[in-house]
């Protein structure tokens, strides 16, 4: 699946990952392959992109946000990112 990482500033990320673990505003969740049509708020936390299935993964702490999937792409819109 391809995922996006947006900010006001900037393209964060864009590739394609194995599947991302977010934080919603009750908890965390992961989006994996094919997953259902979603859109969701997200709080402040720590977003983990899963590159492939062995574990090679890269993570941002985020601040609030919004994260759609569509057609099997994620979009992640957040106020704000930096390398965790």
């Amino acid at each position: 699946m391809t995922l996006e990482i947006l900010t006001p500033e900037k393209k964060l990320y864009s590739g394609d990952v194995y599947g991302v673990v977010l934080p919603g505003i009750t908890g965390l969740f992961e989006i994996l392959d094919k997953h259902a049509p979603l859109v969701s708020a997200l709080g402040k936390g720590t977003l983990k992109i899963l590159k492939d299935k062995s574990k090679s993964s890269e993570s941002y702490t985020i601040q609030s946000g919004f994260v759609e999937v569509l057609n099997n792409k994620v979009t992640v819109l957040v106020e704000g990112a930096s390398a965790a």
